[in-house]
């Protein structure tokens, strides 16, 4: 063999093996490409969430109400772990984490282990260092923020709270969410064999957008009265549970709810379900009389009568449909004015049959209720209002004292507002803004006008006859503010037995009413489920819910700088008028 084919046959055979790592060079690098690239980019790319921060939610002077305070999430990537009974002695000590919890999450293989969420930045930095200081890999750190509630249980069903993955739960967290939330963001991070970040080979990146700040047309101040004044009532009266709304008639502005029972948002693991119902848009009550405003202004709307026509009023016993009605006492002739002042339900079931079933029921929802009013915040009910094809020979009659209906706190309130404001049926609100982080309004309240419910002249005629209510002839003179002109109704409603009939022995007693009485500022309700008194003749809406309206008011218009009507005088005694109530009050 001569040397040129020995040459020859080392050069075919250089040229056969290059080609041979050519073609697996081109089938790697064309062919399987993708494939290798992802099982690279699955080992040392990583894409990590850039969380948004989450809105602030201020009441209507910009206190805060919810806000964020950063923490940190301690992960682990079990791939990268280098000395596992290190790593586990040493995290399970400073996050005070039980060993075999700890051992257990990073005992395979996964990527990515939540180790604990919520870590204080000072204890995340101690366990940083001490990795660092050990040279254990595989754990790692990132920011994060906790909702802070600094009120406690003020305002607690109102707000609503977060989950773990920061989203809305009840309240406006849960019915804001889609503006508090904001849009998290993202980055693609490579790392090296000692799980440290290649920040030369970071990948694409989108910046999160934080989410917007909510204002509320809750004053913290009026709050903080309605709040005290709502904890004093349960240590007085110890009811079951307790319901106190206000609200600017003029706007729909909800300007302090509040639900007892409650619970501290902060804490709120160990709240219990009947704690956190915000029952002022989820109960259901039968209104007692306080719903007669809605048959003596639907008489007079429609100029069946006028203020000063007279009802015979049977003397306290009417048969009708072959069922007595009672009054709480027996009254001859009265005025349709006076029928709200002694709150008669003998005249007031009269003035609703002058108008008929039809037309009575049509003024009950024009009135909002059986139907949602709407406010921003979720759970809200309908209530419960049957139409006239549905109803007894004798409904005609209980309906008007609030017998036989199922209304709402809320929508109590909002029917009342109509009254104050003129007769018109405004939706009640509790956002009033929704601003970026920048200051950019996103979008603010307006007062939205649902219907005229009724004429002003109507509205007038209620008003006056609301303020006899508030007076020594009526049957809420313990609602009384010194100095200044009050307009409001009071209720007492034997309790509804979800079983069916009534509970024997336990009432709703409730007062609802505005000031001044020519100029309203706000709307007042108080609701007391099951008040305890030393004295059935004193558990009336008159004589329970009446002070406590009266001490709210009385404040609030002191905080509101309301300049007083007439010169002040004591208010009148409550046992001065005890007996002159009734419990269908």
């Amino acid at each position: 063999m001569t040397a040129r084919f020995r040459c020859t046959l080392v050069c075919l055979g250089f040229t056969a093996l290059f080609s041979v790592f050519s073609c697996r060079l081109i089938y790697l690098q064309m062919i399987k490409h993708n494939e290798y690239a992802a099982l690279a980019a699955d080992k040392h790319v990583y894409k990590q969430p850039i969380y948004a921060e989450r809105g602030e939610i201020v009441d209507a002077n910009g206190e805060a109400l919810a806000h964020n305070v950063p923490v940190e999430t301690v992960v682990a990537d079990a791939s990268h772990i280098n000395d596992r009974d290190a790593i586990v002695d040493l995290v399970a000590r400073e996050l005070k984490l039980p060993r075999a919890e700890v051992a257990e999450k990073i005992s395979g293989d996964r990527r990515y282990i939540v180790l604990q969420r919520e870590v204080a930045k000072a204890d995340a930095d101690r366990l940083r260092e001490q990795l660092r200081a050990k040279n254990l890999r595989g754990i790692y750190f990132e920011h994060d923020a906790t909702r802070n509630y600094p009120n406690g249980q003020m305002l607690c069903h109102v707000i609503g709270f977060t989950d773990f993955e920061h989203h809305g739960i009840q309240g406006v967290e849960g019915s804001m969410d889609e503006y508090l939330h904001g849009q998290d963001g993202y980055r693609y991070i490579e790392h090296n064999r000692a799980g440290q970040e290649i920040v030369l080979y970071r990948g694409q990146e989108r910046a999160p957008r934080n989410g917007y700040n909510v204002k509320l047309t809750v004053d913290l101040n009026l709050q903080n009265i309605v709040e005290n004044e709502i904890d004093a009532a349960m240590r007085e009266y110890q009811p079951q549970k307790a319901t106190i709304v206000l609200m600017r008639p003029q706007t729909g502005e909800v300007l302090a709810m509040a639900n007892r029972p409650a619970f501290n948002l902060n804490e709120r693991g160990d709240a219990k379900p009947e704690q956190m119902k915000n029952r002022a848009i989820i109960d259901m009550m039968e209104p007692g009389s306080t719903f007669k405003i809605v048959s003596v202004a639907a008489a007079l709307n429609e100029h069946k009568v006028h203020p000063d026509s007279w009802i015979f009023c049977e003397n306290g016993l009417w048969n009708y449909g072959g069922t007595p009605l009672h009054d709480h006492k027996p009254f001859g002739d009265l005025t349709v004015q006076d029928i709200l002042v002694k709150s008669c339900n003998i005249g007031a079931a009269k003035l609703a049959i002058t108008i008929g079933d039809q037309k009575f029921y049509e003024y009950i929802r024009r009135f909002g209720f059986g139907e949602r009013t709407g406010i921003e915040l979720p759970g809200e009910i309908p209530g419960l209002i049957r139409p006239p094809q549905s109803w007894s020979k004798i409904s005609i009659t209980r309906i008007p004292m609030g017998h036989e209906v199922g209304v709402t706190p809320l929508q109590m309130t909002t029917a009342m507002c109509a009254i104050a404001n003129g007769g018109k049926l405004v939706a009640p609100r509790i956002v009033k803004s929704i601003t970026s982080s920048d200051g950019l309004t996103i979008s603010s309240l307006k007062p939205t006008v649902v219907r005229e419910v009724i004429s002003p002249q109507t509205a007038r005629q209620i008003g006056n006859a609301l303020r006899g209510v508030v007076s020594d002839r009526g049957t809420a003179a313990a609602a009384a503010v010194p100095g200044f002109v009050i307009a409001g109704k009071t209720g007492t409603a034997q309790k509804v037995d979800p079983h069916g009939g009534y509970d024997h022995g336990k009432w709703v007693v409730s007062f609802c009413g505005y000031l001044p009485a020519d100029n309203p500022q706000f709307v007042g309700l108080v609701v007391l489920d099951d008040a305890k008194t030393d004295k059935p003749e004193l558990n009336y809406g008159g004589l329970v819910a009446g002070p406590i309206f009266s001490r709210i008011a009385e404040k609030a218009a002191r905080y509101l700088d309301l300049q007083p009507q007439e010169e002040i005088r004591k208010a009148v005694p409550v046992e001065r008028v005890a007996l002159s109530n009734s419990r269908h009050r």
